[in-house]
């Protein structure tokens, strides 16, 4: 009776306590809409223009590590009333994918629009998002 309980004992995983650790665990990550406009001064698409190499390198990066799945400027309507009028971007908007609102607002207050003073910080607006379709691969 011993060796079949011994051996029935050594058939079972042994009981290990469970720790949690942020490695092991796969982290819960969201969707969210960045609605950032420009500053309206008038030195503000000068300082957007004279920052925007920095600020696509840093998108790039956002957007290998899969954290940024759609960026773009926002543009005045006078944009696209022809095919030959002058783009004017007003703003910038994304969709991003991260683990909480707040490293979303880390992450937009970090970019150098937002440290140059090219977005208004008052207005800037980040939300929660539920997609009802699937995002561009």
């Amino acid at each position: 009776m011993q060796r079949i309980l011994s051996r029935s004992a050594s058939l079972r995983r042994p009981c290990l306590p469970q720790t949690r650790t942020r490695s092991s665990i796969a982290s819960v990550r969201h969707h969210f809409i960045v609605y950032a406009p420009d500053m309206t001064d008038e030195g503000a698409f000068a300082r957007r223009l004279s920052v925007r190499p920095a600020h696509l390198s840093a998108a790039g990066e956002q957007i290998k590590t899969g954290v940024f799945k759609l960026a773009g400027a926002m543009l005045t309507p006078e944009s696209i009333a022809s095919p030959t009028a002058d783009k004017k971007m007003v703003g910038s908007v994304f969709v991003c994918e991260a683990e909480s609102l707040q490293a979303v607002r880390e992450l937009m207050e970090s970019d150098v629009y937002y440290t140059s003073g090219v977005w208004d910080k008052e207005k800037l607006v980040i939300m929660p998002l539920a997609l009802a379709t699937p995002l561009p691969k």
